[in-house]
This record gives structure tokens, C-alpha cells and sequence, in this order.
């Protein structure tokens, strides 16, 4: 590194020579690279980040392209009248079906969803139900005709518990009434009390573009406002909502969670930093003076601008780089910006004050720059050289958080310690030169010869026990506590909420969720594939809950229709039984209509409504299988373990099968996250010792630069289980980050000690000990922007990032010392023996 170095001495002075020509250079970069940036998007789906090549990946977009998966945007109408709120969705319908695509002719929704004709459903509804629920229906028959004689024998009287007999009864009777309910529906829209009613708006747009939704709701909510309301009943109110929102509202906050906490962070950055910079002018000058303390507070703002403006260059170059290759940041790379700001201003707090020092001692601007460049740059490369790599490693993971993480942060770290080594020294020359700085003051000023004494020996050893005790204890806290729930990690979105629940007093969402699919190539391959998810089925450790066929509940091949229609004509002589004739159940009665099919059912005849639930997106009755799970697949093992069973599986005719949902996509996301952790790891390490390794040419000097990354890293583990602080898909990727960034404290701290020689460990500590605790502290506040978000996981990556680079500095500014001071006294005892 050092001949390298070397051989870079003529581009220094070349910087030095011509530094307009530098920041001119770097300026076109810079506005190439915000051209790039600025047309980056924000992709909230972490879903998207599997391989494409994985078979739940394919699955799911073969479900999409077959089934389609349409979000809605929908409109809540609201009022106590039932009337007027069905005359203002009539009024409206016609004005929003008018609406038409910006960019064409074609209108703008594919349909509205409003009235039903539910009449024909309700006089054959069991020709549309399942084997499973017509034989419940059965059931239930045979159990009301079993009833029925027991009530008709004089010496009967129940001997059995009331409650335990009511609700079986009522379970079976609950059972009909939601298969009943989930085909029949209601003919409006609206609750049961008739004060909200909701029109559901299919567009025809992308559903992905934030444009076009946008777009969209304005112009939906300005076609509500001139139908007036108000017109139609006084107390009437209108609220958009719908699923299209959701993706609406949480690209937005994301967005302006990004923008605040970005701002925010350069502001607390830069204010740090400047008033270090500040520092550091005062104590180049070597006297504190009123004169001097006026100019350095006057020259404070060209401080900020040496400092901010080498790094947003980098940034933007970064940033423009990353649209180029990727075209849009993930949930995890959202957090980057900031991220490399308070990163990359560490390379430029370790270079500026070495450049002050070297000014207070005297030097002229072109030998200080040199120096400063040949010492500290080669510091520096070397901590961004390792930081990049370890980074850069990540490229190896098949999970895109991982891989796109790293290589934007990596690359991010390239080019802020190219412009922290190249551009600043062009800006600093050009301010001195303009008297904007003057950092020669005190010639005789060394930082290097201010008296420091030796460690006292006790107070080492007393450090290095009580750090290597925290080490072991940090080994009962492992493996740490994984977090399985995603609800915990998903924000709240207050406002969209309340629109939400005003949706659900009509369309409740309490049915089925999270269903599987499983789309075959031809409908003879339906019965292997309900075949072999029965017999799954039969296991008591099933996650199977139940399973449909759209065949099944809809009929096209003669035999099928045929078999309907027989066992439909029993259910019709099962309530033909005199002893259900006399029955005033309203569940009978429901039934003895929804048994009046005597042929089978054409597909024009059946509504629309109900065929749309059936049929595919090219208007074929559907090849595929609905598999519902039987538990909730909010905990990531569930999801696993449902995924495990019905992800992939063999059919009974011997072909194997993939099922599609984003359900089981979330499964192999957390499965592979949970996998390639470990190694990413391990990998990053091993990328940090050959550097060192290379970077120190001795085993020796790299050890000692890499035990405080180590021990800092199991003081982490520590606080992590003291606090009950749990790893999850989101903060993982924090652990190989810290120990790419972690390491820098000790590089900084055993290369100058390394310069200055044995007993200067406390000089060292008051002159590189300062950037480094500055540069940590900076980096700190970069990671500290997502402790501000909303996002409960973007929240837990900031928590981690700052504990992990708090730990590390704390070894290195505290162990590192104490293990140096340690080794010298056993040195020193060895030497006098």
C-alpha cells in the first residue's frame, strides 16, 4: 500500500497545481449523477428481492399472469339515509366510467363493482358448491331429520348438556350460513344497517406506477366533489379508500420518512463535524484569542461547505450509479443515503485534521496536502478498501436485500474516500488561497509533542479483564432471539386505516386468507393434485385448512355436471321429508331454493359477479386449486412450515407441483435471509483479515487492528441479549455492515501507533483518538436516521447499526489502548529480566 501510495505522489500535486480543474471535473460527474439519482423509485415489496429463479417467485407470477391479483381503489359512501346513498353511487357510476387513461382513449377503470343480480344465484347456489359443503349440507339435514323424530317421541327428554348440544347445532348451522353467504351475497354493496355503501374501481393503468395512482384518486375525488354530497343528503361523506391506497400511502411515507430524516441527519452531521472543524482551527492557531475566535466563527460556513460538498458529490455519483443498475431502491437501501453521508464524512474528518495538524506545524499548503495524503489517505483507502470489500461480498447472496445493500453501500464508500482524498484537497487549497482559511498560525504547534504519559498498568489490566469478562458473558446470550412475527415489523398507517374501517363495514375481510394456488396445465390434472393434498391433509400436523377446486364449484365436463346434479336432486328429496316439510327454518328455506337446479348451467347464464371469482384472466374456467392454510401466516414459522407442505410437492399421477402466493414468497425470503446470514458473516471477516493481512504485511499488526472489531462485536451480541433486542429480516443485513465498518476504528488507531512507535499509545489516543471518536460519532447519526422512522423495521436496523458501531469504538478507543499498554508492560518486565 505504501509503494502505491508513492507512485500516486504526482496526482496529489497535480490536485494541488490545478484544483479548479479537479472540482470542475468532479462537478460534471456530480450533475450526471443527480440526473441518474433523481429518477431512482422507492419498491416497498420485499418480496420482489427473491432470485427470479425461484420456483415460489415463478409460481406467484404465473399466478399473476393466469389469475391476476387487481388492487382496487374504493369509494365509502356515508350517510344515515340508504336512498340517497344508493342514488348518489348511481349518479356517480356513469361520471367515473367516463374517465379515461391520460395517455389514450381507453376508459379508465375495467369495471365498477356495484349492484348484483343475485336472484339467479340464490336458485342455485348449491350447483356452485363444493363436495365438501354439499356434504355438509347433508349432514345437516340428516341432523335436523334426526331432531325432528327425536321431538316427535313422546318419551323423549334430553339428557345431554344443553350448552354442549346448542353449540354444536349452532357450529353446523354457522357453517351453512358462511358457505350460503360466501356464494349468494348481498345485492348492494353497503352494511347492514344501510349507512355506508362502497363502489370498488378496477383500473386499467399500472398498478405499480405511484404516477398513475396518484392520478388517479385526484381525479376520482374531484368527479365525488361534483356530484355534491351534500346535494343528496346533508350529513353525506365520502371517503376514498381501497387497496390502491395502501400502496399510495406507503410509498409516501416511506418517501417523506426518507426526505425528514435525511435532512435532519446532514443537518445534526454537519453541525458535529463543524464544530470539531472549528476545534481543530482554534487549536492549529495554538492561542486562543478574541480576534481569532471572531474569524474562525466567520469562517465556519466555508468549513461546512469543505466538508459537505466533496460528500454529495459522492453521494450523487453513488445514487446515479444505482439507478443505472438497478433503476429503484429496496426497503433496506432506502436507509443508504444518510447512511453514507455519516460514513463517508469520516474519511474526511480524518483527513482534514491531519491536514490542520500539519499547517499548525508549519508546513506549507502543497507539502501539508502531500503529507496529509501519503499518511492519513493511505489510512483512510485502507479502512474504505476493507469497508467496500466487506460490503462487496455481499454481492455473493442469492437474497437481493443483501446483495443490493452491498454493493450500493461498497460503491458508496469508493467514492466518498476518492472525493474526501482527491476533491477536498482541491477545495482546501482553493479557500486558503482566497484567505478564506488560514491554518498556519503556530509554527512551533505539534499535536505530535504534547506530553502524554504512559497508561497506568493496573488501570489496563483492570480494562482488559473486565472487556474479556463482557466477552464471555455475551456467549450465554447466543445464538440471539430471532423475530418470527411480521406484524410487529409492519408500520401503523393511522390515516389509511380509518378509510380502511370504514371499507370494512361492508366487505369485512373476515373470510379465508392467505390462500395458496396451484395452477395445472390441463383440468384432468386437478383431481391428482386434490388427491395428493388430501392425503397431506390426513397428517394431524397438517397446515392445511381446506381445499377447492374452481372445476369442482363450477362444473364444464358432462359427468362432473351430471354428478352435481344427482346430488343436488337428493338434497332436494332429503327436504321433500315430511319431517322437514313442516320446518320454519329460514336455513331450509334458503336451501330448499338454492336446490331448484334440475340442468346444468351454461357459463353465460351465470352473473358476472360469480363468474369473475371462477374464471381466469382470459375467461377460461380455471386449472387451479385454492389451498387456504389452517393457521394465520403472520408468524414467519407458520409461513414456513405451510410453505414446506404445500410449497412444492408430487401429485398422485407423479408430477410435482408448485403452489403460488405471497405467503409462501415471504417463507423463502425469511428461509434464505436465515441462510445466507451465517455465511455472509463469516465471509465478511474473512474478507476484513486478508486485507488486513495485506494492509499490514505482518500477522502481528493485523491481529492487533482486528481484536477490538471482534470484541466490539460480542459486546453487540451482549447488549442485544441483556435488552431482549431481536434480529429480524430487516436488521440482519447490519451485521455483516458492522464488522466492514467496525473496523476502521482500529485500523486508524494501530496505524498511527504503528508510526509513532511503542509508548505513544496515549499521544495517539489524543490526536487520532479524536477523529476517530468524531468519524464514529458522525457515522453513528447516519445509521440514527431510521431510529426516527415510522417503519418498525427500518427503526430496528438504526437501533442495531448504532449499537454495533458504538461497541466497536468503545474497544477501540478503550480496550485497544488497555491491550497496547498491556503488551508493553510485559514487554518492558521481559526486557529489565
Amino acid at each position: 500500500m505504501e509503494r502505491l501510495f508513492e507512485s500516486l505522489r504526482p496526482l496529489i500535486r497535480a490536485v494541488v497545481r490545478h484544483p479548479f480543474v479537479v472540482l470542475g471535473i468532479a462537478l460534471i460527474l456530480s450533475v450526471a449523477g443527480v440526473s441518474s439519482a433523481i429518477r431512482l423509485t422507492v419498491n416497498p415489496d420485499l418480496s420482489q428481492l427473491l432470485p427470479s429463479d425461484y420456483e415460489s417467485v415463478r409460481a406467484l407470477e404465473r399466478l399473476r399472469n393466469n389469475i391476476g391479483g387487481s388492487a382496487e381503489a374504493a369509494v365509502a359512501i356515508v350517510s344515515p339515509s340508504r336512498e340517497a346513498n344508493r342514488a348518489y353511487a348511481e349518479a356517480l357510476i356513469p361520471m367515473a366510467g367516463s374517465l379515461t387513461l391520460t395517455d389514450s382513449d381507453e376508459p379508465l377503470f375495467t369495471r365498477i363493482e356495484y349492484r348484483k343480480d343475485v336472484d339467479f344465484v340464490k336458485d342455485n347456489a348449491l350447483y356452485f358448491a363444493s363436495r365438501v359443503e354439499l356434504s355438509n349440507v347433508e349432514d345437516y339435514l340428516q341432523e335436523q331429520k334426526e331432531e325432528a323424530v327425536l321431538e316427535e317421541n313422546p318419551f323423549f327428554f334430553d339428557i345431554e348438556d344443553d350448552d354442549f348440544d346448542s353449540d354444536e347445532e349452532d357450529e353446523d348451522a354457522e357453517a351453512l350460513r358462511d358457505f350460503y353467504n360466501q356464494i349468494v351475497q348481498d345485492e348492494y354493496p353497503e352494511s347492514e344497517d344501510g349507512t355506508t355503501l362502497v363502489l370498488r374501481f378496477y383500473p386499467a393503468g399500472s398498478q405499480s406506477d405511484i404516477g398513475f395512482i396518484e392520478d388517479l384518486y385526484a381525479r376520482l375525488d374531484s368527479v365525488t366533489s361534483v356530484v355534491n354530497p351534500q346535494s343528496f343528503h346533508s350529513e353525506m361523506e365520502v371517503v376514498l379508500a381501497g387497496r390502491l391506497q395502501r400502496s399510495l400511502v406507503e410509498i409516501r411515507a416511506i418517501t417523506d420518512d426518507l426526505f425528514s430524516s435525511f435532512g435532519a441527519g446532514i443537518m445534526t452531521v454537519l453541525f458535529v463535524v463543524v464544530g470539531y472543524f472549528f476545534y481543530k482551527s482554534m487549536q492549529a492557531q495554538g492561542k486562543w484569542s478574541a480576534g481569532g475566535l471572531l474569524i474562525n466563527i466567520l469562517r465556519l460556513p466555508a468549513l461546512a461547505f469543505i466538508i459537505a460538498i466533496p460528500l454529495l458529490m459522492s453521494l450523487s455519483w453513488t445514487f446515479g450509479l444505482a439507478y443505472l443498475v438497478y433503476a429503484e431502491l429496496n426497503l433496506m437501501t432506502t436507509t443508504l443515503g444518510l447512511v453514507l453521508f455519516g460514513l463517508g464524512i469520516d474519511f474526511g474528518i480524518h483527513f482534514y485534521a491531519r491536514y490542520a495538524e500539519e499547517r499548525g506545524a508549519g508546513h506549507e499548503i502543497a507539502e501539508a496536502a502531500e503529507k496529509t495524503f501519503l499518511s492519513t489517505g493511505q489510512a483512510v483507502t485502507v479502512g474504505a478498501l476493507t469497508t467496500s470489500a466487506a460490503l462487496f461480498s455481499l454481492l455473493l447472496a442469492d437474497f437481493r436485500g443483501f446483495s443490493e445493500f452491498g454493493f450500493i453501500a461498497g460503491l458508496g464508500v469508493l467514492f466518498a474516500v476518492v472525493s474526501m482524498t482527491i476533491v477536498m484537497p482541491a477545495l482546501l487549497v482553493i479557500f486558503e488561497r482566497f484567505k478564506l482559511l488560514n491554518m498556519r498560525v503556530d509554527p512551533d504547534y505539534d499535536v505530535n509533542t504534547q506530553p502524554a504519559g504512559p497508561m497506568p498498568v493496573r488501570l489496563s489490566h483492570g480494562i482488559v479483564w473486565v472487556s474479556i469478562g463482557l466477552v464471555v458473558a455475551s456467549f450465554f446470550y447466543l445464538p440471539p432471539y430471532f423475530e418470527y412475527q411480521f406484524g410487529k415489523l409492519e408500520p401503523e398507517y393511522t390515516e389509511y386505516n380509518e378509510r380502511r374501517d370504514v371499507v370494512r363495514r361492508v366487505y369485512s375481510n373476515k373470510g379465508r386468507r392467505n390462500p395458496a394456488y396451484v395452477i395445472t396445465d390441463t383440468p384432468e390434472e386437478i383431481e391428482a393434485v386434490l388427491e395428493a393434498l388430501r392425503t397431506s391433509m390426513a397428517d394431524s400436523a397438517t397446515t392445511i385448512g381446506e381445499i377447492e377446486s374452481l372445476q369442482e364449484r363450477f362444473p364444464v365436463e358432462p359427468a362432473s355436471q351430471q354428478e352435481k346434479l344427482d346430488r343436488i336432486a337428493e338434497v332436494r328429496r332429503e327436504l321433500d321429508d315430511p319431517l322437514l316439510l313442516e320446518s320454519d327454518s329460514e336455513d331450509i328455506e334458503n336451501l330448499r331454493r338454492a336446490a331448484s337446479t334440475t340442468r346444468p348451467i351454461r357459463a353465460e347464464e351465470v352473473p358476472e359477479f360469480l363468474k369473475r371469482e371462477f374464471t381466469s384472466k382470459s375467461g377460461q374456467i380455471g386449472n387451479f386449486v385454492i389451498i387456504y392454510p389452517k393457521f394465520g401466516l403472520s408468524d414467519g414459522r407458520n409461513s414456513i412450515a405451510f410453505s414446506d407442505e404445500v410449497g412444492t410437492f408430487v401429485g398422485t399421477n407423479g408430477q410435482t407441483y408448485h403452489a403460488g402466493s405471497t405467503s409462501l414468497v415471504a417463507a423463502d425470503m425469511l428461509r434464505l435471509m436465515r441462510q445466507e446470514a451465517p455465511y455472509m458473516v463469516a465471509l465478511t471477516f474473512a474478507v476484513v483479515v486478508v486485507l488486513m493481512m495485506i494492509n499490514f504485511g505482518s500477522i502481528r499488526w493485523a491481529l492487533l487492528a482486528i481484536v477490538p472489531l471482534l470484541v466490539g462485536v460480542m459486546w453487540m451480541l451482549l447488549l442485544i441479549g441483556i435488552f431482549d433486542l431481536r434480529l429480524n429480516f430487516y436488521n440482519l443485513i447490519v451485521l455483516p455492515a458492522v464488522l466492514g465498518i467496525g473496523n476502521d476504528a482500529g485500523v486508524h488507531l494501530v496505524h498511527r501507533y504503528r508510526e509513532s512507535g511503542p509508548g505513544s499509545i496515549r499521544t495517539v489516543l489524543r490526536s487520532t483518538g479524536e477523529h476517530i471518536f468524531v468519524g464514529a460519532l458522525t457515522t453513528m447519526i447516519g445509521f440514527s436516521g431510521p431510529l426516527l422512522s415510522f417503519h418498525p423495521g427500518l427503526r430496528s436496523i438504526g437501533v442495531l447499526a448504532v449499537i454495533g458501531i458504538g461497541t466497536t469504538l468503545l474497544a477501540a478507543i478503550v480496550f485497544l489502548p488497555a491491550l497496547i499498554a498491556w503488551i508493553e508492560s510485559r514487554r518492558e518486565r521481559a526486557t529489565r529480566a
